[in-house]
């Protein structure tokens, strides 16, 4: 697929139409409160991989609504002081599959924390072990028109409270350095990272690469691909239902939470991708509030990104942040 966005010059001063709710802050602040009021309860089980050089654990802690929500951490081998921390958020559709597949971080020294996405894992990769107990209104399938009627009932409620809770339940193991803690993520991961940069404002670097969940007024109606053409395929038909749909996805914006994103930010952007496409992306990136943030562009990719490429620039980003 050829260039089908804004030119790159146009990308760089592009700005969402997306309208902040006025109580944007106040849902939120009431969201978190409401999580932390069940006890955190994190707990990290040794695994036995067979692997040499990393020590895995089983992690289970309290989610939104104290839902059990699982993970893993991987800390180098003979860790003996508190080292600085990425929490990497998954990808539509995937679970935490298994814990011999994620390794890069840890490989760098630091420790990982990667989080289960709640009710996801069935579509790729090694599967997924949270379930989400809360139900929904007729709904299309996928997650993204779960809980549509209302922002309290929408699906990424839980799940960007679940990166909060997630980022908290990393920071408590007495060999990470709460002070030294990243968000990292592709896609959907982007997403719930750029999200959780908003909502945690002592993080020490943000970096989500081609972020699903941006600009939603302009994504819908740009991209026919999945994710986002599950709301389209939902308003076809739930007619008349589009403003209160934009409203409460207006409240699960990544725009609006990078408009409170106070770390040090990496982004990434793909100027052929028509899944996340790079006009939403850059909504994101040029709202971002911190002063310290750079954007990688890769000018011939669809949604893959800049893949291994990507990891090789975070490797060489992180370290002056973390």
């Amino acid at each position: 697929m050829a260039l089908f966005d804004l030119p790159l010059d146009r990308l760089r001063e592009y700005r969402s139409a997306s309208v902040e709710p006025e109580d944007f802050d106040a849902f939120w602040g009431k969201t978190l409160q409401e999580a932390r009021g069940h006890g955190l309860d994190a707990r990290f089980e040794p695994v036995r991989t067979h692997l040499r050089n990393v020590v895995v654990h089983d992690v289970t802690f309290a989610g939104f609504g104290g839902h059990p929500v699982k993970g893993w951490l991987t800390l180098p081998a003979g860790t003996q002081a508190p080292l600085p921390a990425v929490v990497e958020f998954i990808g539509y559709g995937g679970g935490r599959g298994l814990a011999h597949t994620h390794l890069l971080w840890a490989s760098a020294g630091y420790a990982h924390f990667v989080m289960d996405t709640r009710g996801q894992g069935g579509a790729w990769g090694g599967g997924g072990d949270t379930p989400d107990p809360v139900g929904s209104v007729p709904a299309y399938p996928g997650f993204m028109t779960r809980g549509i009627d209302a922002p309290e009932n929408h699906y990424y409620r839980r799940v960007f409270t679940d990166g909060v809770r997630a980022v908290e339940a990393a920071r408590s193991h007495p060999l990470v350095d709460a002070s030294r803690t990243a968000v990292v993520g592709t896609s959907q991961g982007g997403g719930i990272s750029v999200a959780v940069g908003g909502l945690v404002p002592d993080l020490a670097a943000v970096a989500p690469d081609v972020p699903f969940l941006c600009d939603f007024p302009r994504a819908v109606r740009l991209t026919d691909r999945d994710p986002y053409r599950e709301i389209g395929n939902y308003l076809k038909t739930h007619r008349g239902r589009t403003e209160q749909v934009l409203r409460t996805l207006s409240y699960f914006d990544g725009v609006h939470f990078a408009a409170r994103g106070r770390a040090p930010a990496l982004f990434s952007a793909a100027l052929e991708d028509q899944t996340c496409p790079p006009s939403t992306v850059f909504a994101a990136f040029n709202a971002w509030a911190a002063e310290d943030k750079a954007i990688e562009v890769y000018d011939f990719n669809d949604h893959e990104g800049g893949g291994p490429y990507q990891d090789a620039v975070k490797l060489a980003w992180l370290p002056s942040h973390l």
